[in-house]
């Protein structure tokens, strides 16, 4: 097995650093002593994402516009949180309750990714929850116009193929979730 090395961080300075965005410049020195003084990296919030089935079998989902496509997109319900302030769990519970009305008795973590580790700080927290029930209005922060979908679980892999679910943090949720509910006694 090859020995890797993690790269020097040499100096580093904020080239945008305002709440909605963060970009820092690294000056960073790789393992064969070449010096790299513009290596960008864009600090994002980490995500806390949830599968969430009803008891008719059903998965939620949110359909809303994506600026950075520009597109629209049917995906996991989810939203950034800074785990100083609250846990993963609150964070997906919370999200899954404005965007969606939805609540859940329980939630379980399913895993932590990073979602694009050579440029984005973040990870995802994916978690998973059974039986969740309809219980408040919606509640969307001032960017978000968003359709709640409620897809049966038989179809969901077809909507994949099919590219109607093409967001990559929902998809490895999807898998997941799929199969930690297969493994449910």
């Amino acid at each position: 097995m090859k020995n890797l090395t993690k790269w020097k961080l040499l100096r580093s300075r904020f080239v945008i650093n305002n709440k909605w965005c963060q970009v820092r410049q690294d000056e960073i020195e790789l393992p064969s002593g070449q010096i790299i003084d513009d290596f960008f990296v864009h600090i994002r919030p980490n995500i806390a994402l949830i599968f969430a089935t009803t008891e008719q079998q059903e998965l939620v989902f949110v359909r809303q516009y994506r600026h950075g496509a520009r597109e629209i997109l049917l995906e996991l319900p989810a939203g950034g949180f800074n785990p100083a302030e609250e846990s993963g769990q609150s964070a997906a519970a919370r999200e899954l309750a404005e965007e969606t009305g939805y609540v859940a008795e329980e939630i379980v973590e399913l895993a932590t990714l990073y979602d694009n580790p050579v440029k984005d700080t973040n990870s995802i927290y994916l978690y998973f929850a059974k039986n969740v029930k309809l219980a408040s209005k919606i509640q969307l922060d001032i960017t978000e116009d968003i359709e709640v979908v409620l897809v049966p679980l038989a179809e969901v892999l077809s909507k994949i193929s099919n590219r109607e679910i093409c967001v990559a943090g929902s998809i490895a949720a999807i898998f997941l979730g799929l199969d930690f509910l297969n493994k449910q006694p």
